[in-house]
Order: C-alpha cells, then structure tokens, then sequence
C-alpha cells in the first residue's frame, strides 16, 4: 500500500512537471538516491527503518515576486521509500547561492506528508509497545517540515551533482508530542531544461 500510494505521488510529480515544463516553467529536474534514516542528525532512532530512498524533485523557475527572499525556486518532490518504510511527498523553496564557478549550495525549507508512523499502535505497558517503537519512527505528525542542503558541483550548462542532506520533523510547531523525525543522505543528478 505504501509504495503504491508513492508511486501515485511520483507519477503525479512526473505529470505536473510535463505539463509545467511544456509552458516554460520548469527549470530543474533532480534525482538521486538517499539512504534513509541516518545517523546525521539524530542518531537515536537512526536504526528504526531501512532504506533507500529515490529522491525526485523537480524546480520551478522563481516567480518574481520572491525577489525580496533571494529569488527562491519553488519544488515539489517525492521521495519513496523502496523498502516499504516511510517515503515522503514535498513542497518548498529552494536557495542556490554560487559561492565559486561551478560550486554551489542548494538549502531549501518546505513543507512534507508522509504515510509513516505517527504514534504507537499499541497502548504503554504492552510488550508488542516496545518492539513496535524499536521497529518503527513515531514522527508524531502526518505533516513536517522538510529542512535540506545540498552541495553542487555543475558539469556544463545542463548536468549537475549534488551531495544531499534532509531532515524530516514537526519541530513541535506542526505537531506536539512525539517528534522523532528522520535523516537522509546521499547523492542526486541534476539535469536543466531550457537554454
């Protein structure tokens, strides 16, 4: 059911991303493979699900009236989980500031779903409580934030690479309670339309 319901997320990032980018406003399409659940961030639930993930994210040209925030691109991604295990569907903006020809970093703040846990199935004092907690990220919140960074290396006028970071947590403002969030890393393949 998971991975059914992320493939339905990516084939619907592929499809507004077709339609967007006949029209002219996709600029950016990445892709890319992360491992889930890291020790990055935080490493105590760091051993609680598998991975990878397949991180696609496709950006949109930044509309003029971000100008003031450093011109931002809009995103959308999806990024499922091919184990089974939590995947994550995205909307958010992301900064490109160049600091040396052909080096950037790609931070990015946004907003995400997920079809993970949110708290224990099974109430406290019950001995299935612990082994479902043990196996299984209680992220506290359906929805959560998306903080990420990247570092960019362009090869031409149309590949890039990136070195990929993205924590996933409620941050307690999306939600309350339980917040153990979740860490990925890994590597994505940048590739720009137009001229």
């Amino acid at each position: 059911m998971r991975i059914a319901s992320l493939a339905a997320a990516a084939a619907g990032v592929t499809m507004a991303a077709s339609g967007a980018a006949s029209a002219g406003a996709v600029e950016e399409v990445r892709a890319g493979v992360l491992a889930h659940n890291v020790c990055i961030t935080n490493c105590k639930n760091a051993d609680k699900e598998d991975g990878p993930v397949v991180d696609i994210q496709v950006n949109f040209r930044s509309p003029g009236f971000l100008g003031w925030a450093g011109s931002p691109r809009p995103y959308i991604a999806a990024t499922p989980n091919v184990s089974g295990d939590t995947s994550f569907a995205a909307v958010g903006l992301e900064w490109r500031w160049e600091f040396i020809d052909g080096w950037a970093l790609t931070p990015g703040f946004g907003y995400a779903l997920h079809d993970g846990e949110t708290k224990n199935a099974f109430p406290n004092g019950d001995p299935r409580a612990t082994a479902f907690a043990a196996e299984n990220v209680l992220y506290g919140s359906r929805d959560l934030f998306r903080n990420a960074i990247g570092l960019q290396r362009e090869f031409g006028k149309k590949w890039s690479a990136e070195a990929y970071f993205v924590h996933y947590s409620h941050g307690q403002i999306l939600g309350s309670g339980r917040n153990q969030g979740t860490d990925q890393g890994g590597i994505r393949i940048g590739y720009k339309l137009g001229d």
